[in-house]
């Protein structure tokens, strides 16, 4: 091979760092973009937030109430104090439990009080089942037992440990099960009831039991009857047939409807009343509200971010090139970064504002009769019309939310798949699932509607959707099968 120099004239496309922050700030959702935004306050010299005037004030008459000395009130005090006694021991200092009742005062080897220990956790079943066993009165051995029975229960407070193996859990052989026995009774009496329970027969009996010392006595006989349809016909309370139970229990047909009535009203899951679920707060991006016939929308002011650059700072960099030093050059480079960034938030405040209003003008008929007049949408429309790419359209769907009358709903929700019509056209996935969910609670009880029976009234309406898809549509929504949803007469 013989090298040779060649002159080549190419084009190519690369993402400037501007277009990259850009982007990055388009994806991100409203708390995402404040923690960013916050952070750029910190770093960037040249960044300062437009309301700071407004606080100025603020903050100033919080500076001279705090250099005011403290006024305590002389009627409060004693005239004299014993000399071994501390101030603690006639006020309550600030970690008392008058300021922090739901914390625990925790100290340092110092004695200095420590904040951050004294912060409290979130409770879990485990933390409020064991709680209970402290205060429960049972010996060392018990005790143990115990511990390890409750560290055995899941999230969904059902017992998960094969009661023969506790003796080897234990390293002690002369563990027997009567004892085992005692103290998960004990166990299975601590809140929430049913905790405990190795099954769902168990659960639904101990809850049972719990409410003979709370139910009036006019309802005794209705819990009796609950208690033993649970002890003998369990199996068949899924499907009950209420002529059988009538011959087995010996009684009336509304006596048995109300017994099974109490049963369904017992949680199958009590470990879920006692949890550390962590709710997130959801800051909806766009406001939509109709003025004078006409849905309109605008960026919800609460979130908009008013950046501007520090005149004070940026005359410093307005200096001779003779003049300029390292520090002119750092102050000019943020200069530069806090110009990208306010521009790029401009750009993210506009595309997300485009691509709402086009939302809202194609699901106009959501807005103005609910989810069943919600229309086939996909992303190639929406960019399409507002000539963008498709992946940038994606990118402001994405973890963006709308306020609208109808409740607060993410951007995607808005974006269904199609199905095809009887006279040709295409209806919404999310409008057929309101369909169903509408049939489904206007159905009579004694004869629910099967998912072929839907498919036939839906075909009636002009909608041509297949069995199976009805039922893919309905196990989504959460809806049980025709046979879980009959009740008896």
């Amino acid at each position: 091979m013989k090298q040779t120099i060649q002159l080549r004239l190419s084009q190519q496309l690369t993402m400037t760092p501007q277009l990259q922050q850009a982007i990055r700030l388009l994806q991100l959702s409203t708390l995402e973009l404040q923690q960013e935004i916050q952070e750029a306050l910190e770093s960037n010299i040249m960044l300062e937030s437009a309301t700071e005037d407004t606080a100025t004030v603020d903050t100033a008459e919080s500076a001279l109430r705090a250099e005011q000395p403290l006024q305590l009130n002389n009627e409060t005090l004693p005239k004299e104090l014993p000399v071994d006694s501390q101030w603690s021991d006639t006020y309550d200092s600030e970690s008392s439990e008058q300021f922090y009742p739901n914390r625990s005062v925790v100290n340092r080897d110092d004695g200095a009080y420590d904040r951050l220990a004294g912060l409290a956790a979130p409770t879990t079943l485990h933390d409020y089942l064991n709680w209970q066993l402290n205060l429960a009165r049972l010996s060392d051995r018990d005790l143990a037992i115990a511990t390890v029975l409750i560290d055995a229960i899941d999230a969904n407070g059902y017992l998960r440990l094969d009661l023969d193996e506790l003796p080897a859990i234990l390293n002690d052989p002369s563990v027997e099960q009567d004892e085992i026995m005692a103290v998960l009774h004990r166990v299975q009496m601590f809140e929430p009831p049913g905790v405990g329970a190795r099954d769902l027969h168990e659960c639904l009996v101990l809850q049972l039991r719990q409410l003979v010392a709370t139910t009036p006595a006019a309802q005794q006989p209705t819990l009796a009857l609950a208690q033993q349809l649970c002890d003998t016909q369990f199996q068949q309370l899924a499907r009950p047939d209420l002529e059988a139970l009538c011959h087995v229990t010996a009684a009336t047909k509304p006596q048995v409807r109300a017994a099974l009535a109490l049963i369904r009203s017992l949680n199958p899951r009590p470990g879920a009343l006692v949890s550390a679920q962590r709710f997130e707060y959801i800051i909806p991006d766009v406001l939509v509200r109709k003025r004078e016939g006409r849905w309109q929308v605008a960026l919800n002011p609460e979130i908009i971010a008013r950046l501007r650059i520090n005149d004070r700072y940026a005359a410093q960099c307005q200096v001779k090139r003779a003049e300029r030093t390292e520090q002119t050059a750092v102050l000019k480079t943020h200069l530069q970064e806090a110009k990208w960034l306010i521009k790029s938030l401009e750009s993210r405040n506009d595309t997300v504002l485009r691509v709402a209003d086009k939302i809202v003008e194609l699901q106009q008929g959501f807005f103005d009769y609910g989810e069943e007049a919600m229309r086939p949408l996909v992303l190639r429309d929406v960019a399409n019309d507002l000539d963008l790419h498709e992946s940038t359209v994606s990118r402001v769907t994405t973890q963006k939310f709308m306020d609208t009358p109808r409740g607060i709903f993410e951007f995607k929700f808005f974006f269904s798949s199609h199905v095809n019509t009887i006279s040709g056209g295409e209806c919404s996935s999310t409008a057929i699932r309101a369909l169903i969910r509408k049939l489904v609670a206007a159905e009579l009880p004694t004869n629910p509607l099967s998912d072929q029976k839907i498919v036939k009234i839906l075909a009636e309406q002009g909608i041509e959707v297949a069995r199976r898809t009805v039922a893919k549509y309905r196990e989504a929504l959460g809806i049980p099968s025709s046979t879980e949803r009959k009740r008896l007469t």
